[in-house]
């Protein structure tokens, strides 16, 4: 199924968004469920329902909910947000992003990680839902290299901690060596993430997904591989704002192109 993770429609009533991914060639939302998305995580049980309901009217799901669940406190709303997506049907969501502190000893800190993961994947079984660990670019992202976090990983069975899988991200971090790791992840895959880049000026800059360094053959060894869940399409490279009319006119237009390229790769 495609997604679109529908951070940059951001601001539009939940009828008027429904109607735009609709025009847009997807199968459904990654809904961003968390401070400053759709939807406030105070507010998932109440709200999650009448976007789920505005999406069905348009043949639509939520394929994946987006969260900042980095651990399972009250704080962070944690259960009542996943109890309400299961509800709903939605089998799986993104976790919060872990940083290391890059003065101190990374091993420590990834077995405190691990102690936070362990808990929301205890939490999340007993729910029924999936959580899915997307991995980012950057000197102090926890799983920026991969391998740290499929190492922690291996403590968990594959259908209770998966990747949301940045293929972007991964390559910005690995350059050539994207098959090894995509290898490495490939039988925990919870959703495959497409979104693209070039390099200008020796750093990376997002671009339209046909135009970027990201192409067909990713989806080659994913479908040689056998991956047959959801693919979600993040349009991150313009600054257009959804409330306004041009502005939502431009992001409708690159999305639905962006799509196009995306399922003609997968044809």
């Amino acid at each position: 199924k495609f997604a679109i993770f529908s951070k940059h429609f951001i601001g539009l009533p939940y009828d008027r968004l429904a109607e735009v991914v609709s025009g847009c060639g997807a199968d459904g939302i990654e809904a961003p469920i968390r401070p400053g998305g759709h939807i406030e995580p105070a507010k998932a049980q109440e709200e999650l329902p009448k976007l789920a309901e505005a999406l069905k009217k348009h043949g639509l799901e939520i394929t994946q909910v987006t969260s900042a669940l980095v651990d399972t406190s009250p704080q962070s709303h944690a259960e009542s947000l996943l109890r309400t997506a299961k509800s709903l049907g939605i089998e799986r969501y993104r976790l919060g992003f872990f940083k290391y502190d890059l003065r101190r000893p990374l091993w420590p800190q990834l077995d405190e990680i691990k102690a936070r993961l362990k808990d929301l994947v205890v939490m999340s079984k007993e729910i029924g839902v999936l959580p899915c660990f997307q991995n980012h670019s950057g000197a102090g992202y926890v799983g920026a290299a991969i391998w740290d976090v499929a190492l922690m990983m291996r403590d968990f069975p594959a259908d209770q901690l998966a990747w949301s899988f940045d293929i972007m991200h991964a390559t910005i971090e690995g350059n050539l060596s994207w098959p090894a790791e995509v290898a490495l992840v490939k039988e925990r895959i919870g959703i495959a993430y497409f979104k693209n880049f070039i390099w200008e000026n020796k750093r990376p800059q997002p671009s339209p997904l046909g135009d970027g360094i990201i192409g067909k053959p990713y989806v080659d060894m994913l479908r040689k591989e056998g991956y047959s869940g959801p693919v979600s399409l993040h349009v991150e490279y313009l600054r257009a704002k959804p409330t306004d009319s041009e502005g939502l006119a431009t992001l409708v237009e690159a999305t639905k192109r962006d799509m196009e390229v995306l399922k003609s790769w997968w044809e």
